[in-house]
């Protein structure tokens, strides 16, 4: 993957984060605003099966890689994808064949 695409995403998406944490006054804020009705369960429910499909593949690419998996799984599963976004970011290039 390319790594400036990927880091220009980590910053827009740290920037929205930011801002709508400020908007909600916090963290718990945000929480309660995102589960108070079954719509918003049912896209946090999506977001959840799209995060352990990914840490599936980080999984099998970490072991591939000779990466610790563990520490990147707790760490995606308590900030969610920034987790992910960091991980492909510190790859190592691989080199072709």
């Amino acid at each position: 993957m390319n790594k400036a695409v990927l880091i220009f995403v980590l910053i827009v998406f740290g920037a929205l984060t930011g801002y709508t944490l400020l908007h909600y006054g916090g963290l718990l804020a945000w929480l309660a605003f995102y589960t108070r009705d079954p719509a918003s369960w049912q896209i946090y429910a999506d977001l959840v099966i799209a995060m352990c499909l990914l840490l599936v593949f980080i999984r099998r690419d970490a072991q591939a890689n000779g990466r610790p998996f563990l520490p990147w799984a707790v760490f995606c599963l308590l900030v969610g994808s920034f987790g992910p976004l960091l991980y492909f970011i510190a790859a190592k290039k691989r080199s072709a064949g």
